[in-house]
C-alpha cells in the first residue's frame, strides 16, 4: 500500500501513512493522543479553519489534545467549551485514524456530537462552517481530517 492508503488494524481504528516508528534522523516519532467532535446538526456537519501553527488555514474537527486523568469524551467536551464556548453532548465514536505527519504520528479518536448549550463562538480558529453531506469536499481538510469523510459521507446517505 502507498501512501494516504487505508488498511484496518482493527474494528474502527484506520491506520494511513503506513506508521514508521522512526522519522528520518533516526528520533523516535512522537505520538500526539487527540480528540476530535464530528458536530453534527441535521444533514450538517460542522468544520473550523485553524488560526494557529503549522498547518495554519486547514479545516478540521474542532477538538484537541487529551490531559491526563480525562476520558476521551471529559476531553471532547472541554476542548469545545474551550475553543467554541459552547457545550456539546458526545455521542458515539465513530472512528479512531492513525496518521503520520512527518514530524509526529497523531492517534485520532473521532465522536459523534451534538450542541446542547449556546451557539459557537470562534476563540481558536479563524472560520467555521455548517456544511451538507454533499459539501464536504469544498474545503481544504487537514490530512488526518480527510480521512474521516468518506466514513461521515457513508454513514450519512
Amino acid at each position: 500500500m502507498g501512501d494516504n492508503h487505508s488498511r484496518f488494524t482493527a474494528p474502527g481504528i484506520m491506520r494511513y501513512n503506513q506508521p514508521e516508528d522512526y522519522q528520518e534522523n533516526g528520533e523516535r516519532m512522537k505520538t500526539v493522543h487527540v480528540v476530535a467532535a464530528v458536530i453534527r446538526e441535521g444533514d450538517r456537519i460542522f468544520a473550523t479553519q485553524r488560526g494557529y501553527g503549522e498547518q495554519k488555514d486547514g479545516w478540521e474537527f474542532p477538538g484537541g489534545k487529551i490531559e491526563a486523568g480525562e476520558t476521551p469524551q471529559q476531553a471532547l467536551m472541554r476542548e469545545i467549551r474551550e475553543e467554541l464556548d459552547t457545550g456539546i453532548t458526545v455521542g458515539d465514536r465513530l472512528t479512531t485514524i492513525e496518521y503520520d505527519y512527518p514530524s509526529f504520528h497523531l492517534s485520532m479518536q473521532c465522536f459523534w456530537a451534538e450542541i446542547c448549550d449556546g451557539e459557537p463562538v470562534l476563540k481558536e480558529h479563524e472560520a467555521a462552517k455548517w456544511l451538507r453531506v454533499e459539501e464536504l469536499d469544498e474545503v481544504d481538510w487537514l490530512p488526518a481530517d480527510l480521512t474521516v469523510i468518506p466514513l461521515i459521507k457513508e454513514m450519512l446517505k
